[in-house]
């Protein structure tokens, strides 16, 4: 069952990623409207010089590809490295297939976004990412958490990222295309909060098991994280501990990881717009 599942996570990001591209290549680009993140700095670098799109995206992606294996581990970067491979042969397929929406732009650019923002729910739902501001925000937040001890969210990082996009689209290209650019960020989000349970925001995982220092010695291993213990009782099976975690959203699939290695453990995940201390 859980290899099943590791595959069907393989087969959604790649179909994620030709969902984005299809999107970018054919309604989002020949209606003056780019793409965001690292994505949106690819388009504007192709734009300024003539240099392949899919090139540009690749190339721009790597660095980020390689802080993310540091970072956040070999599981992630080969998903990561599968949905950002595929994206980047689905602009240069799709570019050359002659394609055509007869509407205004504005509901073509709406269309697009939303056709973005589900390919994109689907690869970071299944433990993937094809846009680098995610993993820099993630890597940010983690690095505040390790030196304060406090969590944040990464709203603030990516919106600080995408701001910077546009504000240079709205300069190098025109003002059309930044604010064509800023509805398909605005759709693909609300797309993307929908389907992923506002991903950017801090997760609370709450675990109910009877091996809680071994749940306790891998999540500080694996995620340098610690926990809060409660004494707790089922009605089968009796006494337990319950533990309160706060990660990010990328974390999650090595928190999944880790209480399936541990029997008879089982939890629940809920998002939290803020900690108050």
């Amino acid at each position: 069952m859980k290899k099943k599942q590791g595959i069907l996570s393989y087969v959604f990001i790649i179909l994620g990623a030709v969902m984005a591209s299809f999107s970018v290549a054919l309604i989002l680009l020949p209606n003056d409207a780019i793409d965001y993140g690292t994505a949106g700095v690819a388009i504007i670098i192709s734009k300024l010089t003539g240099f392949s799109l899919p090139l540009c995206v690749f190339f721009v992606f790597l660095p980020f590809l390689i802080a993310g294996y540091v970072f956040l581990g070999r599981k992630f970067t080969i998903k990561a490295t599968l949905g950002s491979v595929v994206y980047s042969v689905g602009l240069l397929v799709f570019e050359k297939i002659p394609f055509e929406i007869n509407t205004e732009h504005f509901l073509a650019v709406a269309f697009g976004g939303a056709i973005l923002g589900a390919g994109l729910s689907l690869i970071l739902r299944n433990g993937g990412c094809i846009d680098g501001s995610e993993i820099l925000a993630n890597i940010i937040i983690k690095k505040l958490s390790d030196k304060t001890g406090r969590n944040y969210s990464m709203t603030p990082v990516l919106l600080a990222f995408n701001a910077l996009v546009y504000i240079t689209v709205f300069f190098v290209i025109d003002v059309t295309a930044a604010l064509m650019s800023l509805l398909v960020y605005f759709v693909a989000t609300l797309v993307i909060d929908h389907y992923t349970d506002h991903f950017e925001s801090i997760k609370q995982v709450t675990i109910i098991t009877q091996d809680q220092e071994g749940i306790i010695r891998d999540i500080k291993t694996k995620l340098n994280k610690t926990c809060t213990i409660m004494d707790s009782r089922g009605a089968i099976a009796g006494d337990n501990h319950t533990l309160i975690c706060f990660i990010s959203y990328f974390e999650l699939p090595i928190m999944k990881d880790i209480i399936s290695e541990h029997s008879g453990s089982f939890s629940t995940v809920s998002t939290i717009e803020e900690i108050l201390r």
